[in-house]
């Protein structure tokens, strides 16, 4: 049975997002809205945690980094206040330290952005029993390494220097990949 068929099956559909890049927040609504979920949004974690206490919803979609904190307390809160909620973890700082605490929080999944909508599903949806699909179309090494670095860069206030110093790499070579293209 697909992800959808399933959905279909469910009495309650409701999905707190929450999820600090606006424009990957409305794209990522719309879209599990378009899956048939009910969709509440927000762009905190006191927010997400408010959204809880009003009435904790079945699913969830939760930025591991957002400017107010961290995305695991309100997987915490969710757990706490509706024990068989489903939530999944995003990030793009991926790492396994992280992904095993966030498992241990109560998240049934951990996925890298940028993650489909399709992905988000399938993840929200899946049973322990069954293992997930490998993606059709990952990203090739190059592209997480230039994810990486534009996210630092961004962090760092478009600072090339800063960037440079964080990142453990000279300046003009930080220079050299900035100005080329994003490679697919």
């Amino acid at each position: 049975m697909n992800a959808i068929a399933e959905l279909n099956d469910l009495a309650d559909r409701s999905l707190l997002i929450v999820e600090d890049d606006k424009p990957f927040l409305e794209r990522l609504s719309r879209a599990m809205e378009t899956r048939g979920f009910a969709v509440k949004s927000c762009d905190t974690v006191s927010d997400g945690i408010a959204e809880i206490g009003r009435a904790a919803p079945a699913f969830a979609v939760v930025d591991l980094r957002l400017g107010d904190g961290n995305g695991l307390d309100v997987v915490s809160a969710l757990k706490r206040k509706r024990p068989d909620a489903r939530a999944i973890v995003l990030t793009g700082y991926g790492n396994i330290a992280t992904a095993v605490t966030a498992v241990k929080m109560g998240a049934v999944d951990y996925l890298s952005k940028p993650a489909d909508a399709d992905d988000v599903v399938a993840a929200l949806l899946a049973t322990g029993t069954e293992k997930s699909e490998l993606p059709t179309n990952p990203m090739s090494a190059d592209r997480v390494r230039w994810e990486h670095i534009q996210r630092i860069y961004e962090m760092c206030n478009r600072n090339v220097s800063e960037t440079a110093r964080r990142l453990n790499m000279h300046r003009r070579t930080l220079q050299r990949i900035l100005a080329k293209r994003a490679p697919r």
